[in-house]
């Protein structure tokens, strides 16, 4: 578990194929003190297990599933990406509890300064907009924003400059695929209004929304 609230950047160095897995090697700066191989770490807010460790550079394997679902397929050597480790007891929870799962992909469409501010809109299946409201919890890329509004396929939220400057938003452009992970505990309360069949929440929603799997005729 982790909470959205970035610790370090990474710089990719290598994206290969190797043996029907993605390999994944990036350069920490400033360096991870003590990762060992086998822990969790949130890249760009996927949850990878770090395969290998040594000085300024970590690696994961990514399996092709976790490809197609996140940005992880688009990943060159060169980019930025945002890194941060799993949360530990006692530690202080700055966002909100995000799990690494991503729920979908956004796409980055608009970017407009606003005083000190940018706002910042994204798309995204019109599904995912039906688990947000307004001044809840988001994950963009494993960063931990609070929405403004929230309409059918989008959302914007604002961006303060520290932000901007000590994430992989600063390299961010209008159009740019970024991970989208809503919050867990909204999809906890959903279901188990739907499960009791309350406040006008069905089963058909709960299917559409991804929150349980089709019912079958037997």
């Amino acid at each position: 578990m982790f909470t959205g609230i970035i610790e370090h950047l990474g710089r990719v160095t290598d994206a290969s194929r190797r043996g029907g897995l993605t390999v994944l090697a990036v350069s920490v700066e400033p360096p991870f003190a003590g990762v060992t191989v086998g822990e969790s770490i949130a890249l760009d807010g996927v949850c990878l297990t770090v395969t290998a460790a040594s000085g300024d550079g970590v690696s994961f394997e990514v399996v092709p599933a976790t490809l197609v679902r996140t940005t992880l397929g688009h990943r060159r050597p060169g980019d930025i990406v945002n890194l941060e480790r799993s949360l530990r007891l006692g530690e202080l929870l700055g966002g909100h509890f995000v799990l690494g799962h991503v729920d979908g992909l956004g796409r980055l469409a608009r970017l407009h300064p606003v005083g000190g501010e940018v706002e910042m809109g994204v798309e995204v299946p019109p599904e995912l907009t039906s688990r947000m409201l307004p001044q809840g919890s988001v994950a963009v890329d494993g960063i931990s924003l609070t929405l403004v509004t929230v309409e059918p396929g989008r959302f914007t939220v604002a961006l303060i400059p520290h932000t901007r400057e000590h994430t992989n938003l600063r390299e961010k452009q209008v159009g740019d695929l970024v991970n989208i992970e809503t919050d867990y505990l909204g999809k906890w309360v959903l279901r188990a209004i739907a499960e009791r069949g309350a406040g006008g929440v069905t089963r058909d929603l709960l299917e559409r929304t991804g929150f349980a799997t089709p019912a079958t005729d037997e």
